[in-house]
């Protein structure tokens, strides 16, 4: 199996990173591949995959060097590069990466993805370019006019996962990351079920980088640096939320319904500020009127603060759905 061993000193230093350039290249992948995890990714695979096969119809070049670096079970290098985990950093800046690698990396990391010779085709200089143009034009066509909304939902999928951490230990926040991952215990970290070389990580920089598509995979350019790309899993990362009732935001205002509607399972205030879009000010005064009408309740669970629907709320929420 493929497995990371992680010295303490490195998984007590590890940290989540929120990565555009990682988000278009999980989006090219179901470009790609053309399969969804999920009726919300269907829905936007069915509004821009015509666009991006198009884009690649009259392109003999573009398209094989894509399913090279994509289409099998090892990812060409130079197009899913190491976050820096140095601040955050802008999609131009992540592409730059992939833009500037040499032209003889990219064709040995196609090589190597492909596991035999280039095509003829792909034996040329401008690879590198002409996968930073096609990642440029997902991320602006495809990515870019919902990224908002993304970015709060990997946002809360790392409030989440830092939680889990906090209650659980790192047993509970990585188990099921991504498929095939599991902590086994004594510095032992299994990121999948394949026949790899163990990797020793003793002093580099670990990242896990959430991203909304159903796509994830592992990647390292340094001895020192190394990320798990995951999908966000579980009630954050459903593409739609629960509809706010009409009855029921004229009753409370929209936004605090909003609210109420999201406590069908506990969550911070962190959490509800990244779900909702709202500020910290206002989801507290939503969550304050809550408390005092008695339909949501505070809990304390570690460091956090959980709020939930009481009975009263849930009654509440039953009604509107049955008017």
């Amino acid at each position: 199996m493929g497995c990371w061993l992680v010295s303490a000193d490195t998984l007590a230093a590890s940290r989540f990173v929120v990565s555009p350039l990682a988000e278009t290249i999980a989006s090219l992948k179901t470009l790609e591949r053309a399969t969804a995890a999920h009726p919300g990714e269907r829905a936007w695979l069915d509004a821009y995959l015509p666009a991006y096969r198009e884009r690649l119809a009259d392109d003999p070049v573009t398209a094989p060097l894509i399913r090279a670096g994509l289409g099998r079970g090892w990812n060409a290098t130079f197009l899913t590069p190491t976050p820096t985990g140095k601040g955050e950093q802008t999609f131009t800046d992540e592409l730059a990466r992939i833009r500037e690698t040499p032209a003889e990396t990219a064709r040995a990391d196609l090589a190597e993805s492909l596991a035999g010779p280039l095509p003829s085709r792909l034996r040329r200089s401008d690879l590198p370019a002409r996968a930073a143009d096609l990642l440029g034009w997902v991320w602006t066509e495809t990515v870019l006019p919902h990224w908002p909304r993304r970015r709060r939902i990997i946002e809360a999928d790392v409030i989440a996962r830092t939680g889990q951490l906090s209650r659980g230990g790192w047993t509970a926040a990585l188990d099921g990351l991504r498929p095939g991952m599991r902590w086994l215990g004594e510095g032992r970290l299994r990121i999948n079920a394949y026949d790899y070389p163990q990797l020793e990580l003793s002093g580099a920089r670990l990242m896990f980088v959430p991203v909304t598509p159903g796509r994830g995979w592992v990647s390292w350019d340094t001895a020192h640096r190394y990320a798990v790309v995951y999908p966000c899993s579980g009630a954050l990362a459903e593409p739609d939320r629960a509809p706010v009732p009409e009855t029921l935001g004229a009753l409370l205002g929209t936004a605090r319904a909003g609210v109420l509607v999201l406590l069908d399972t506990p969550k911070s205030t962190t959490q509800l500020v990244a779900l909702t879009g709202q500020g910290l000010g206002s989801v507290g005064r939503h969550l304050k009127v809550l408390l005092d009408a008695g339909l949501a309740r505070r809990r304390r669970t570690g460091r956090s603060v959980l709020y939930y629907r009481t009975d009263a709320g849930q009654v509440l929420m039953d009604a509107q759905r049955h008017e």
